[in-house]
């Protein structure tokens, strides 16, 4: 079933259904339409293309929040086998909103975590809507430990419009929570992947994303701030979201110009919704090639490139002036 379509993708629909309606007549009447119809293929062809091929920002934040998106637990199902979830942060509790657990990816154990949210009511409020709470964060680092000990790699897929902000949370001290996991991470002694797979939100994102590759999806973004909050925050109003993405380069293209992200993952045509098959094969093979390449640096380079990678971000460059 074709997803539905984005506003910017309504024309692309229209011509499709201009196809069906000519496929359609074809069949029933028995007439030869073969002239009219590779004419509607080839305007769909070149629509398409103009269309993903100058997306902006905004438009790229709103193909990461499309609900039939793939998310965490469907890549799990596709690029690995015999996932074991683990449950709580033996402190407070479990979050549903982070599952974790142990997998086997092209014949490798590792630790596989990531945010979680849901396709209907009913599973958004379980999952919390991809909002994590600080037992989610201590949850993952508990068993990041264990991942370190058993000198099992650990593959990261963040997909969170940020930490859940609720009074629930800030009692339970999320931004301690968050900075703690900062901390530890950079001096976990096994290889660390991530990929922003979806939204990547501020702090949320990053309490499980200090890694020795951080990669991320064609239509994902990674940002500070959501669009919507930062415009609250600028212009006073939400409405300026569109300016406001285009302000905080949060694109995989602008972040991969920057140095903020390893590698780029290419997505089907109109967004990983549209071939989920084939954007889990690419997530899959760049999970194992980036394994394979960190399997040759001992411990003391992995932690020793690792804070040099994060110690780099933010540099500026300031040219002298007479």
């Amino acid at each position: 079933m074709t997803p539905s379509p984005l506003e910017f993708e309504k024309p692309i629909l229209e011509l499709q259904q201009q196809l069906d309606a000519l496929l359609a007549k074809s069949a029933d009447q028995s007439i030869d339409l073969t002239g009219e119809v590779d004419t509607m293929r080839r305007k769909i062809a070149d629509l398409q293309e103009t269309t993903y091929r100058n997306l902006s920002a905004w438009q790229r934040v709103q193909i990461a929040r499309h609900p039939a998106r793939p998310y965490m637990l469907d890549y799990v199902a596709q690029c690995f086998t015999d996932f074991l979830e683990v449950h709580g942060d033996r402190h407070t509790g479990d979050d549903h909103a982070m599952p974790a657990g142990f997998a086997t990816i092209g014949g490798r154990k590792v630790l596989v975590i990531g945010q979680q949210k849901g396709r209907d009511t009913k599973e958004n409020l379980k999952r919390n809507f991809g909002c994590a709470h600080p037992e989610g964060y201590r949850k993952a680092l508990r068993l990041m430990r264990l991942a370190e000990k058993f000198h099992l790699p650990i593959v990261s897929l963040i997909d969170t419009p940020g930490a859940y902000p609720g009074v629930q949370a800030e009692e339970r001290n999320i931004a301690e929570a968050i900075a703690f996991n900062l901390r530890e991470m950079m001096t976990l002694k096994t290889p660390i992947v991530a990929i922003v797979i979806g939204e990547g939100g501020s702090g949320g994102a990053l309490g499980i994303g200090v890694a020795d590759r951080v990669l991320m999806l064609e239509n994902a973004y990674y940002s500070v701030i959501s669009p919507e909050g930062c415009a609250a925050i600028l212009w006073k109003h939400r409405q300026h979201a569109p300016e406001a993405a285009e302000a905080l380069n949060l694109t995989a293209s602008d972040l991969s110009r920057l140095g903020v992200v390893d590698e780029v993952l290419p997505e089907p045509t109109g967004g990983a919704h549209y071939d989920p098959a084939a954007t889990a094969a690419t997530l899959k093979d760049a999970i194992l090639r980036h394994l394979a390449a960190l399997d040759s640096s001992p411990p003391a380079n992995l932690l020793r490139d690792r804070y040099a990678k994060f110690r780099r971000f933010g540099v500026v460059e300031e040219s002298a002036t007479a």
